[in-house]
């Protein structure tokens, strides 16, 4: 990707973002100021896409894909944390419900449509299979661990660790997410390279280290701005789904997905391009980021306010989960994938849709 220079939409809808995070506190969030606030949003969106792609072309697979996907879960992290902060009685399942739905989101929404659009456009779309074997080890441990264990637990009443338990199931996330980047970025980084790189790839030369570290720096502005923007309206969010009489996971639905919009339009990006490696890197890696550095992150502040922190997931939804982990065994155990595969993963990303909605 050669920068020759940076359009000027890139840095106007994160300077609008900010001036709509500053007035609001002032002029309030109804009329001209959410209509602006909501197109603010949408926009910013594709300027963090822009600038995190700068940021993958300078550094380059697999290290690309790491950087927006943990600058990503940092600021989800915190929204978390900002919110149990301030309700951490009414909220003490937010954190669960916002990674599983970032979960579900990514392993089945976002991979889903990458490989449909991709499969659609370029037929069979090939990637490496062992990077995607290491990835969903991870995510398969992580998430029985953090989210199904905690049901099964018998030191504390309810889907909760204990205080002894919860900083044990933290250590092991914090453990199993640092040996999985070393993995990838180090010990086995050629795992997670692309088989063949596109013409574009081969030829577009990187942008200049300053104008790599710019981008990298307006990504985390936008990043912040993206997730600003959503945490302000969230009594708004809470008040609307509570009106339509919906449960309030989907809440953490719609924090999760709004944070995850600049992943999910690069990962479809890439796979256009038929570089189905970056897709999955983009995906899961920003799956095993959210347990990873989530869960460590909210365990802590649940200790320090003295708040049970709920994590483990109902039956419904652990059923899910588990038939997400066996077909993504199944759909990234080949090496190659099609529409099908795209369709099933879409089709049980509606199916938790749904049943999110109406139970």
């Amino acid at each position: 990707m050669a920068i020759a220079s940076t359009p000027w939409w890139t840095w106007a809808w994160p300077a609008l973002a900010w001036t709509i995070l500053l007035i609001t506190p002032i002029a309030g969030t109804g009329g001209v100021i959410a209509a602006v606030a909501g197109f603010a949003l949408i926009a910013t969106v594709f300027a963090a896409v822009y600038h995190a792609e700068v940021v993958a072309h300078r550094t380059g697979e697999p290290l690309g894909t790491l950087v927006l996907a943990i600058a990503v879960t940092v600021i989800e992290t915190a929204v978390i944390v900002s919110v149990m902060v301030t309700a951490p009685a009414e909220k003490a399942g937010l954190a669960r419900d916002t990674v599983f739905a970032a979960i579900m989101i990514v392993c089945n929404g976002i991979i889903g449509l990458c490989l449909l659009y991709g499969g659609a456009r370029h037929g069979e779309q090939a990637f490496r299979v062992l990077g995607a074997s290491a990835a969903l080890a991870v995510l398969a441990a992580l998430t029985t661990l953090t989210l199904i264990l905690p049901k099964f637990a018998t030191s504390a009443p309810g889907p909760v660790f204990s205080t002894s338990q919860l900083v044990f199931a933290a250590i092991i996330s914090l453990v199993l997410y640092g040996s999985f980047v070393f993995v990838q970025t180090v010990r086995h980084r050629d795992y997670f390279l692309p088989i063949a790189p596109t013409d574009d790839e081969s030829h577009a030369p990187p942008p200049s280290n300053g104008t790599a570290v710019v981008s990298f720096c307006v990504l985390l502005l936008s990043l912040a701005a993206i997730v600003g923007l959503a945490k302000s309206f969230t009594p708004t969010l809470e008040t609307g789904v509570r009106a339509l009489h919906m449960p309030a996971a989907v809440v953490g639905i719609v924090i999760a997905a709004l944070v995850l919009l600049p992943e999910g339009l690069a990962a479809v990006r890439a796979a256009r391009a038929n570089r189905l490696q970056t897709s999955l890197n983009l995906a899961l890696g920003s799956a095993l980021a959210t347990i990873g550095l989530t869960i460590p992150s909210v365990a802590v502040v649940s200790i320090i306010i003295h708040q049970p922190l709920e994590l483990g997931l109902d039956n419904k939804d652990q059923i899910l989960l588990a038939l997400t982990i066996f077909i993504g065994v199944i759909t990234l155990g080949t090496g190659r994938t099609t529409v099908l595969q795209g369709i099933v993963h879409l089709a049980i990303f509606a199916v938790f849709l749904f049943f999110a909605v109406e139970s």
